[in-house]
């Protein structure tokens, strides 16, 4: 299993420069575990894309519905307690964003606090550098 970041997942879903990376990746190891929150996310940058004239409405239909299978089968960790109280402390010590404290907090949960060497896939800059520094052993 690997920590996938929304924005490790987007390119599994549409052609973008790190989508044969991830299809590696995907393919060595299909078992995901992400927050809540990344079906969202995703879905944000998939309409962002159209918005952008990136996606066709075809290929926003058909990013869509994949994005929906894919987490039909992907492992999510919940909005809970303890994710809100790791998010609140990664903000303390990294400089991320709301969404991106939520991930590695998430992530934290999802190895019992112990990430040294678990598998983080992600495409944000910020958060590889949170990631990394919290012992993850990031996937660009």
């Amino acid at each position: 299993m690997m920590y996938w970041d929304a924005s490790g997942i987007v390119p599994l879903l549409v052609q973008e420069p790190e989508t044969a990376k991830r299809e590696r990746l995907f393919r060595k190891d299909p078992a995901i575990a992400t927050w809540w929150g990344s079906k969202i996310e995703c879905a944000s940058a998939l309409n962002r894309l159209h918005g952008d004239d990136v996606l066709t409405s075809a290929g926003l239909q058909q990013a869509l519905g994949d994005l929906e299978l894919l987490a039909d089968s992907w492992t999510e960790i919940q909005a809970t307690p303890a994710v809100q109280d790791r998010a609140l402390r990664v903000l303390r010590v990294h400089p991320l964003r709301a969404a991106d404290s939520l991930q590695l907090a998430a992530a934290l949960i999802t190895v019992d606090e112990k990430p040294r060497g678990f598998p983080f896939v992600c495409s944000d800059a910020r958060l590889i550098n949170a990631a990394t520094r919290e012992g993850f052993d990031v996937r660009e």
